[in-house]
């Protein structure tokens, strides 16, 4: 039998101390660096996987360094799975074809990504640990409510845009395809589910999707293809949840301003619906091979009564129409004017065409003057960029490069 071991006391304390400094050390975790041989595989196996676009001689990235390793360490804790959640980071110097692939126009950028696919959306909250963590649990909460009875149907928020799918399992494929689609515009639309003998009624003709359109006059869409094709099931409520004409928020006036595409913007009243409405069918009549081209927004004219002094008019002159190229404001003519046929269409066509610029400039285009009035040219000076104010800024970013000149 071997003789015991007695520790001196000093000894005793130091090996209870690392025991105890063992226990309670917090996990950490590597930020995993993505390269051109790894960033597909480890974005289409990543659950949800958040990425920062840096460069390590810009000072915001420096600084956001450590708060993003610490944030990856709380959430690594919670999702231990290392599908679950990923924290990676691509150095836009090291690995330029990467950051063009993404469209990084500015440092730090952090992207969310969805079993591989990139969320339209990129994180521009707060730099901290608890801002970062709470936004990573806020995509991993479950992006359908549930309904537990037909009934709560007729309690649903009408100014928003309702996606309801009736399945007879939770376990479906039909189901996974919509619950995908649902984390993908859970932003955009509310995603609700009945499920098994609660769906019944609605499930006479077997598992389907339905649009509920805002207000209480649309009538209700019916998703028409297959349930078990993602791109079909995506396509189509994409369409339904991200409209032609959108709102135009100082929350997201950021992220629309970095698309980078002008702005044709109507300003009214909030309980003007009528305008709206109208805009909203011109811009669909006129304007829908543009989309692509150029921004279609409406906007709350008291919450942005700055734009409207701006262009020297006030919400008592609402509704009205302009459009913002990033460098100045031009003013369409009459609202009513937008009922005449080719009207609004040739509006934004005279901003391409660089006629918009030249006549606030230079007064009207030699082609717009009547046979014998005598061409001059009349001082002008319009109305700057407004909502440019709202782009990144040089004092949260390193930005790359400039807007162009409409």
């Amino acid at each position: 039998m071997n003789p015991a071991v007695f520790l001196s006391l000093p000894d005793l304390r130091c090996s209870l101390l690392l025991l105890v400094t063992w226990i309670f050390t917090p996990v950490t975790t590597e930020i995993t660096s993505l390269d051109t041989e790894n960033i597909d595989d480890i974005l289409n196996n990543a659950d949800v996987a958040l990425v920062n676009f840096y460069a390590d001689w810009c000072r915001f990235s420096q600084m956001l360094h450590p708060i993003f390793e610490e944030a990856s360490n709380v959430i690594k804790e919670e999702y231990p799975n290392e599908n679950q959640v990923v924290f990676a980071r691509v150095d836009c110097d090291q690995h330029s074809d990467i950051a063009q692939r993404y469209r990084i126009s500015k440092y730090p950028t952090l992207k969310l990504f969805r079993n591989g696919m990139m969320m339209k959306r990129e994180y521009r909250g707060q730099r901290s640990v608890k801002a970062l963590a709470d936004y990573i649990r806020q995509q991993k909460s479950d992006p359908v409510q549930e309904l537990h009875d037909l009934a709560e149907i007729t309690t649903l928020d009408r100014s928003k845009r309702n996606i309801i799918g009736y399945f007879a399992q939770k376990d479906s494929e039909e189901y996974k395809v919509f619950e995908r689609v649902a984390s993908i515009l859970h932003d955009d639309c509310a995603f609700l589910a009945a499920l098994g003998t609660v769906s019944k009624p609605e499930r006479y003709s077997g598992d389907n999707i339905i649009y509920k359109p805002p207000g209480h006059s649309a009538p209700d869409m019916v998703y028409l293809g297959s349930m078990t094709n993602f791109d079909g099931t995506y396509n189509w409520i994409q369409d339904k949840c991200v409209p032609l004409v959108r709102e135009i928020t100082f929350e997201n006036g950021e992220e629309l301003t970095e698309e980078g595409l002008p702005f044709l913007i109507l300003f009214h009243m909030k309980e003007d619906t009528e305008s709206l409405e109208i805009f909203q069918n011109e811009v669909a009549r006129q304007l829908i091979s543009e989309k692509g081209t150029i921004n279609f927004l409406h906007a709350d004219c008291d919450k942005f009564r700055h734009p409207l002094l701006h262009i020297q008019k006030t919400p008592a002159d609402c509704p009205v129409i302009a459009i913002d190229s990033f460098r100045h404001m031009y003013v369409f003519g009459d609202f009513r004017d937008v009922l005449i046929p080719g009207k609004l269409k040739q509006f934004v066509s005279d901003l391409h065409s660089g006629k918009l610029h030249r006549e606030f400039h230079h007064g009207p285009d030699p082609t717009d003057i009547a046979p014998g009035q005598e061409v001059q040219d009349v001082a002008s000076s319009p109305p700057e960029s407004s909502f440019q104010k709202l782009a990144p800024s040089e004092y949260r970013y390193t930005l790359l490069r400039d807007r162009d000149e409409l």
